[in-house]
Formats: C-alpha cells, sequence, structure tokens
C-alpha cells in the first residue's frame, strides 16, 4: 500500500498530484477518461484504483506512472474535501513490488504502441529523433506537472500526440506546450505540424 507523501497542485487548477512513498508502476503510464474505462482495464488492480477514484463524484481523469497519481475533477467539489477522499483508495491501491509479475508484462505490451511497419524508413528514422527530443526535453516537465504526453502517430508531416493526467485539460498545455513542441519537431522537419487527440 502506497503511502502518500505529499500533495501537489498542478498548472491545471482542476488536478492534483498525490507524490507517492512507494511506486504504483515501474515505468507504466495508465490514464483513464471516464469509469467506462477504467472498467475495462486488462489489470485487475488498474481497474480497481480506478474504479474506486471514479465512484467519487466529479472525478473526470485518472492518471498515474511510477510515485505519482493525478486526479482531475469537474471543478465541482472543493479540493479540500475532494483530497480527503481521494487519499483513501489511493492508500489501498497495492504498489508496484506487489504487482511486478503483472507490470512487466504490460510494460512489454505498450513499448511498441505505433506501427512502423506501414511507414518508412525515413518516417522511421524521423519518428525515432521525434521521440527521443520528446523523451529529453518535454516528458519530464510534463511528468512534473501531473501530467504526459505520448506520440499517436505520424502521417505525413503530422504528428499526432495525447495529453494525459493534468495534462490532459490544462488550457497551457493545448497552447503554449503544444507551440514548443512544434518549435522542436520543426529542427527535424521544418513543416511538421503537432496535432493533439
Amino acid at each position: 500500500m502506497p503511502k502518500i507523501s505529499e500533495i501537489e497542485p498542478t498548472p491545471n487548477p482542476n488536478a492534483m498530484k498525490f507524490v507517492l512513498k512507494e511506486p504504483l508502476t515501474w515505468g507504466v503510464s495508465r490514464s483513464y477518461d471516464s469509469a467506462q474505462q477504467a472498467e475495462q482495464a486488462e489489470q485487475a488492480d488498474d481497474r480497481e484504483l480506478a474504479s474506486a477514484l471514479f465512484a467519487i463524484p466529479h472525478v473526470t481523469n485518472v492518471f498515474y506512472v511510477d510515485r505519482w497519481i493525478t486526479v482531475t475533477q469537474d471543478g465541482g467539489a472543493s479540493w479540500p474535501e475532494l483530497l480527503r477522499e481521494l487519499a483513501q483508495p489511493i492508500r489501498e491501491a497495492p504498489a508496484a513490488q506487489v504487482r511486478s509479475e503483472a507490470i512487466a508484462q504490460a510494460a512489454a505490451l505498450d513499448s511498441d504502441d505505433i506501427d512502423e511497419s506501414a511507414m518508412s524508413a525515413e518516417d522511421r528514422a524521423k519518428l525515432r529523433r521525434i521521440t527521443d527530443i520528446l523523451d529529453e526535453r518535454v516528458r519530464p516537465y510534463l511528468q512534473g506537472d501531473g501530467g504526459d504526453l505520448y506520440v499517436v502517430g505520424l502521417v505525413g508531416k503530422e504528428l499526432q500526440v495525447h495529453y494525459q493526467g493534468a495534462c490532459g485539460s490544462c488550457p497551457s498545455s493545448l497552447a503554449g506546450t503544444l507551440s514548443g513542441i512544434e518549435s522542436m519537431v520543426r529542427e527535424i522537419d521544418p513543416e511538421m505540424v503537432v496535432v493533439p487527440v
């Protein structure tokens, strides 16, 4: 059972980040935008945690990886009261060490989300360079604010990305961060556009 080390606000006023003393996962992120998505989680532990959080009124997104979990609300709840309700299922969730075998299997499945077989060698190389830039220069900052992003695909000159956690509904992600990402990927291809999906 992970203990909560601290609770931090995020740039998104409707999201809070719980920093944990023990990891929930080892490098495998989980993001749910609805109770229905939570119910469809492959791993029972993921399903139980996300479902318990969505059972609390006003919760609209649950995102976690390693030693932190970000919960987003619809703006209709008082944070002090909501934080007390959220703390219980978070504390009751099994730590990653307990779940290590299932997590290792999930990590292997999540590592190849994009089908590169239909891409040209040039596009595969471009995608690897873009991913390296995002991993080094963008994702650590988003994760520090309780969110993340991943690449959904590369179609021609269009890079499709998906924001998670606090970043999923944050106005600064969809404006400033997106513009910054586009500037970085244009170092690789000056005609590249970045589209959030």
